[in-house]
């Protein structure tokens, strides 16, 4: 057997080579992108897929994009704007969050399912994936939809993929769709308000057929998004200042999204976390995490919080990820539900049986759960 020495890979079968060797040897590796995340494990020799890089085709007018993994982001979103398009789920950029100088990559996106404040509207990063190819954890190439082989196993592994953080396998390949670029943005205020009154906002925003694409409170104000062309957008404003009226609203700069995207009122030092939970708990887990010392802002119309501060979330929502923290030892995702935790055990079995793919990432890793 050819040992493999060079854990940088240029193609697929590179990766699948090296992927096929270290399953037989039982050899961990930890998959990296643009160094852009902090490291949470410390199992595992370093998988760096900075050399699969490079755009396969885009087709503006199908509005479709192939890219490798490590295609750098920044330079994807500018080639969608040169065309008036972009992904529209808003990827964020966690770099200034997390102190870090790397760069954001496709692959990384997919693989932490990130989205931003137009979630609430456009759905996550898996919501338009168009297909996969990906090498698993025994050196096998997969894959699944856009142009590829139609999928016989019953699975759609593009959701899978996304968001396993590179546990189920290792990206070679994404197909996406694009979307065009909003012509115009307006952005409503409600500065005073306290998490339940910004929940009242919410709910009454998006109850409505006006196409919110934005819906979070940060530092005591509320903030919504309407888009659209300009006929639309206006009458879309006019009818939520008319149904808010109660609470003040106020017409502001569109510039707050961008912050409230990459969470940028949260730089500096003290453990962040990320907690998912339904939009009407929002108000007491707010309550209850202040009440632990830190602070918190909500996002997706009150479906995400995110906390700084001291103390273990947890106890009070299970669905909540340590983001950033003072050491880079052990996971960072939360136990899963019994039930949950079987099914997600029983794919990394089917994908990566002998556990070499970023082990120690996952609660499940740690607790044997």
């Amino acid at each position: 057997m050819t040992v493999v020495t060079d854990l940088a890979p240029a193609t697929e079968t590179e990766v699948a080579a090296i992927l096929s060797e270290c399953h037989a040897r039982r050899r961990p590796v930890r998959i990296l992108g643009g160094g852009t995340r902090v490291e949470n494990r410390t199992l595992g020799e370093p998988l760096s897929l900075s050399r699969l890089s490079g755009v396969v085709t885009y087709s503006p007018g199908e509005m479709t994009l192939i890219a490798r993994p490590g295609t750098p982001l920044p330079q994807i979103l500018a080639m969608l704007a040169a065309e008036n398009q972009t992904l529209a789920f808003e990827p964020p950029d966690m770099r200034a969050i997390l102190g870090r100088s790397g760069t954001p990559t496709l692959g990384g996106m997919v693989a932490a399912n990130a989205g931003g404040p137009r979630r609430i509207l456009a759905g996550a990063c898996r919501d338009h994936l168009l297909g996969v190819r990906f090498v698993d954890g025994q050196g096998r190439i997969l894959k699944n939809g856009g142009r590829v082989m139609k999928n016989v196993t019953g699975l759609d592994l593009s959701k899978l993929l996304a968001g396993s953080h590179g546990t189920l396998g290792v990206l070679t390949e994404v197909a996406l769709k694009t979307l065009p670029l909003s012509p115009a943005r307006t952005t409503l205020a409600f500065p005073g308000v306290d998490d339940t009154t910004a929940l009242r906002i919410f709910t009454a925003a998006l109850s409505t057929p006006y196409d919110v694409s934005g819906a979070a409170h940060v530092g005591g104000t509320a903030y919504l998004r309407i888009e659209g062309l300009d006929g639309q957008r206006a009458y879309r404003r006019d009818r939520l200042l008319a149904l808010l009226a109660e609470y003040r609203p106020e017409v502001v700069d569109d510039a707050p999204w961008d912050a409230i995207r990459d969470v940028t009122h949260f730089v500096g030092g003290g453990p962040l976390w990320r907690i998912l939970c339904r939009p009407t708990d929002a108000p007491g887990l707010c309550a209850g995490l202040r009440a632990m010392g830190g602070d918190c802002s909500l996002d997706w119309g009150g479906g995400l919080i995110w906390y700084r501060g001291p103390g273990h979330p947890r106890a009070l929502a299970p669905h909540a990820t340590l983001i950033r923290r003072a050491d880079a030892v052990g996971p960072a995702f939360p136990p899963l539900p019994g039930a949950v935790a079987r099914i997600q055990d029983g794919l990394r079995r089917s994908f990566d049986p002998a556990g070499i793919l970023n082990p120690g990432l996952m609660a499940s890793d740690a607790t044997g759960a």
